[in-house]
Formats: structure tokens, sequence, C-alpha cells
């Protein structure tokens, strides 16, 4: 989701770029529509005892349609009518022991961008970089099982804000500019006594505290709770559907450089999804579907959001 720019006083945009489950194969982006929502995925993903994971993850999603409030608005209302992104992320997860570990995500995102611009044209604009990267240490020693976790981290300003700056607003670059702390946890567990059916949740919080040029992007939530099946396989492959419900808060931006009446939101997920183990390797996949938003002003759309993943244990 994409916010308006404005027709009037106060032109500018949203943004923001965080992590929903630092656990899991994960993307740190920067993004006015709370991307970090690609980020949920099966608990089989948790960490579970010493050793490493490393994975790739693309995801993509097109905002194309104008939302206000609670409904789809005319696209006359938006002076941005399309933010089509590719997210590209390399990371590395290590457990050194069964309580302590740490984690890495390296973001590069392909971002195509068209709006109306100064002189009232259409105009558009293509571009890729490195995003935020995020660092992060993670905690699983509450409970024997390791069923529970917390994370801990930041998101370094590290993707540049300062693309195409005549066309491009603070809330459309890849950059966020600034560095955030992180606060997440996960809990997992069995929902029957055979073992087939496992039930997880997971959330974290995304806090700005250092910002640049006079903008900070809002404070996000993201929460998903959701379950899967162990039970089938196909040969050597083991295979876990999912179903999952995401829901993600944000506040709006503030500072000279934002737009507080077109920034912010509430959107609740639909995400089924399927997960292939042959071990050391999993592969995962799923697509989130919108089945509640409110967004402050107007604001860009997708109407579904795509993910996949490769991990290799080690």
């Amino acid at each position: 989701m994409k916010k308006k720019k404005n027709i009037g006083p106060g032109v500018s945009k949203i943004g923001c770029g965080l992590l929903a489950a630092a656990l899991v194969p994960s993307i740190g982006w920067a993004c006015a529509c709370g991307c970090s929502v690609f980020d949920v995925a099966t608990s089989s993903m948790f960490p579970k005892g010493q050793g490493g994971m490393a994975y790739l993850q693309y995801a993509f999603q097109d905002q194309d349609r104008n939302w206000n409030g609670t409904s789809e608005a005319p696209s006359t209302d938006n002076d941005d009518k399309k933010i089509e992104t590719s997210f590209l992320t390399a990371g590395m997860q290590y457990m050194f022991s069964s309580s302590w570990g740490a984690q890495i995500e390296i973001p590069y995102d392909f971002r195509y961008f068209k709006a109306i611009d100064e002189n009232n044209n259409i105009s558009s604009h293509s571009w890729s970089q490195l995003g935020d990267i995020r660092i992060e240490g993670i905690y699983t020693g509450f409970f024997a099982d390791l069923s529970a976790g917390v994370t801990f981290g930041l998101k370094l300003p590290t993707g540049s804000y300062k693309e195409d700056p005549e066309l491009v607003d603070r809330d459309t670059q890849i950059g966020t500019g600034s560095t955030d702390l992180l606060l997440g946890g996960f809990y997992r567990g069995n929902l029957d006594r055979n073992q087939w059916w496992d039930w997880f949740a997971q959330m974290q919080l995304d806090v700005p505290v250092l910002i640049q040029a006079q903008y900070r992007p809002g404070v996000e939530l993201n929460t998903a709770a959701g379950i899967d099946y162990r039970r089938l396989a196909l040969g050597p492959v083991r295979i876990s559907p999912v179903a999952q419900v995401i829901f993600s808060e944000r506040t709006s931006d503030s500072g000279d450089a934002a737009n507080p009446d077109n920034s912010g939101y509430q959107r609740i997920l639909l995400s089924p999804g399927i997960e292939f183990h042959i071990h050391p390797v999993k592969i995962y996949a799923d697509a989130e579907f919108p089945v509640y938003q409110n967004f402050t002003g107007n604001q860009l759309a997708a109407p579904v959001l795509f993910k996949v993943s490769v991990s290799f244990m080690f």
C-alpha cells in the first residue's frame, strides 16, 4: 500500500520498512505499504537448536488501486498511480547455542513508480538498489523445547532515500533514512496428541529512533497467527500446508518531509501457503490477500502479495 500525493499544499508521501518476524526468512524493505507482512512463514522456520540457516527470498507486489479509509477510492483522488516492487533478500541465521543466535538480512529491491508530476504530466521512474540492512539477536531459552523466543536488533539506514527526488518522495524511496529499533517474539505449540497439527504466533515492533532530513516513518506493528499440518509426504519430501491470519498497524509519518494526512493504516490479511522440506532444503511459498484495510487519506494498495523463499540448513 502506498499513499497518495495530495493535490494541493503539503505534497509528500509516506515510508516504512520493517520486518515482522526476524526468525524466519524475511525481507528488510522500505515502502509505503507495510511490506513486512511478507515475513511471516511457518513455525518450522523458527530456531530449534544449534546450527545455521542461509536463505534467499523473493517477494512481489503491484500497488495500483487507490484506497481511502476502508474502501477503494477513485484513482483521480491520488497523484500516485502505480508502485510495482520486487524484493530480493539474502539472509543468514545462526544459533550459537540452543538459546542464543543472530541473524542478518541484506535486501536488494527493484521498483517502478508512476505518478503525476509537478507539471501535471504522467511520469515514471525505474530503479534498483540496496535496501536497509537488518541485524538482530535471537533468544530462545525460555523453555526446554524452545517453543518461545524473542528477537531484538536494528534496521540500518543503508538504503538511499535520494532517488529522483523531483518525482519520488520520501515514502516511495527504497531506503527510509532512519535507524529503527526492532523488537519481536514468537510462540509455537501442538494442537493434537499426534503432533500432526501445529499452531504458531509471532509479532514484531519497528520503532524509528534516529532520522534524517526531517522525515520520521511511522511506528509499525505486525502480528500473525497460523496453523500447519505435518502428516503429508511424497517420497522423501515432507509437505506442510499452512493457513495464517496477519494483522498490521502503522502510525502516520511525521516531520517536514512527511505527509501525515496520507500515511498510516490498519489491515488484516489471510494467507494460504505451503512448505516443502527435503532436508537440508526448505521451499516455502504463500499469497497474502487483504480482507480488511483502513488507510488514512489516499494510498495505493495491492490486491495480493506474493512470496517464495528457499532455505538451506547447516
